[in-house]
């Protein structure tokens, strides 16, 4: 994975089709991104789940593209694309093949009931104590054509259906996908809800050790296709410390919930004692396809309170009502139960709303996360300095599409055109193309209203600072042995 920042969007709702997307690439944001996540591209992109619940993992959706345009994107930029692990969608050959055949069905072993995983029945306490990102739990009733019942297990949603990744079906399943992948050019994977994927009796089913040996083996046999790992899990982040030790590469989900606390409270105590001891080996993010997690930051994720998150209770509960109140309130009608696609541990919003739509505020975030160790990763929405889709959110219900809008072609020429998109244009370019990145990073001695970050290689170097206390800023960077300041805009 280069050492630059990467770029993370829809198809459809930034560049329209595949080669939209490449025209972008290599028009107006030619030399801007490393690399490229393309979310969900697989056939519907449309379904439950805005893709994430495929009918065919190894189709393009027609509407977007073609494989071949996918290798075309590879030819000059890294794709990173989806590998949904845990499930599929109800409507895909292989489950209705289930429905209709039973038992008899070639695929009858690839998708995970209750009675697979309590053969013996589960009691109310094995019950509760599975843990699931919605209320209620995780199985759906499935009636087949013979007329027999069985509980299928669904983590999500009724029209994603859980896969045994034991089962060898299952396995040559998801082996299929790296394959093509790989061989369309592909060179990174991101394991979606791989945290759900391995359920065992008397456990939380969720981040168990089983679950570690499963990324273990799914990350060999991802590298012999070529394909690097990035895991996306919410959870504890002793958790995700401990999954950085298994793979390529984890997201840094803990990052953008310490960074608005700093911004809205005045202390970089909390963000300088994660920075202490996360590991290097992060995709650091401030806001991505889903909501701003708070889960990340909190207790453990069964509410432990022997194992105490990166922040105290309290202080979450006024970093979200914060958000809701720089929001206008639009935030908490795309949250929790005011929404559909109900999320127990984040909040719906545009990392920009979430700011107030303060264009410094963004530029300084931009510039935290630029500067920690890792690979940082923008999405699209948050490049666009987009604002909450309200008409979007009312006509689908779907929480999460509050920060899912489409760009057309004009909508996006006028968002470039923004100054504070051409500032942090500025400011990407800067991460991307600098020597000192590729060097030393130093965490120096400051206050608790203060932060001070610094890059060296060689005689190269680029430094931030900020007093959280007043929000001033300083960020410097040689340039042929000048020294070059990045001017961040006043309020």
């Amino acid at each position: 994975m280069r050492n630059q920042v990467q770029l993370i969007a829809y198809v459809d709702r930034l560049g329209g089709t595949l080669p939209g997307v490449r025209s972008l690439l290599e028009g107006p944001l030619s030399g801007l991104f490393g690399g490229v996540h393309l979310l969900p591209f697989y056939y519907p992109i449309d379904g439950a789940d805005a893709g994430f619940d495929p009918i065919d993992h190894t189709a393009v959706d027609a509407r977007l593209g073609t494989w071949d345009d996918i290798a075309a994107i590879a030819a000059t930029t890294d794709v990173m694309a989806d590998v949904i692990v845990n499930h599929i969608s109800s409507a895909s050959p292989q489950f209705r093949d289930f429905t209709e055949n039973g038992g008899r069905s070639d695929c009858a072993g690839m998708f995970l009931t209750l009675e697979r995983v309590f053969p013996n029945g589960a009691s109310e306490g094995e019950l509760a104590a599975i843990y699931r990102p919605r209320p209620g739990l995780p199985f759906t009733t499935a009636t087949l054509a013979d007329g027999t019942q069985h509980e299928l297990w669904t983590t999500f949603a009724p029209e994603q259906i859980d896969i045994d990744v034991t089962d060898s079906r299952g396995i040559a399943y998801l082996e299929s996908i790296l394959r093509i992948l790989s061989e369309s050019g592909v060179s990174m994977i991101r394991l979606d809800a791989v945290g759900y994927a391995v359920k065992k009796p008397g456990t939380s089913c969720f981040m168990i050790p089983e679950t570690f040996e499963f990324i273990d083996a799914f990350a060999k046999r991802a590298g012999e296709h070529g394909l690097e790992v990035l895991v996306e899990v919410h959870s504890h982040y002793k958790k995700q410390i401990a999954i950085a030790a298994h793979v390529s590469w984890v997201y840094d989900f803990a990052l953008p919930p310490l960074v608005l606390h700093a911004i809205f409270h005045g202390t970089s105590r909390y963000l300088r004692q994660w920075i202490d001891i996360r590991p290097a080996n992060c995709v650091t993010v401030l806001d991505t396809h889903d909501g701003i997690g708070v889960i990340d930051v909190g207790d453990d994720d069964i509410g432990a309170a022997q194992n105490p998150g990166l922040m105290p209770a309290e202080e979450i509960d006024r970093l979200v009502e914060q958000i809701h109140r720089n929001s206008n309130g639009e935030s908490l009608r795309a949250t929790g139960a005011a929404a559909s696609n109900l999320d127990l541990y984040q909040v719906n919003c545009t990392f920009y709303d979430a700011l107030g739509r303060d264009d410094r505020k963004l530029l300084l975030s931009r510039a935290i996360q630029f500067f920690l160790p890792g690979i940082p990763q923008v999405y699209y929405v948050g490049l666009l300095a987009g604002t909450n889709d309200m008409e979007l959110l009312a006509r689908t219900g779907v929480g999460r599409d509050i920060n899912r809008r489409y760009f057309d072609s004009s909508a996006l020429e006028a968002a470039l055109a923004r100054p504070v998109v051409k500032k942090l244009i500025e400011l990407i370019r800067l991460r991307s193309g600098h020597p000192a990145f590729a060097g030393n990073f130093e965490l120096n001695p400051s206050s608790d209203k203060q932060l001070d970050l610094t890059w060296r290689q060689g005689g190269e170097f680029a430094r931030l600072r900020i007093d959280f206390g007043d929000l001033s800023s300083r960020l410097e960077y040689s340039t042929h042995g000048r020294t070059e300041r990045f001017e961040f805009p006043m309020d």
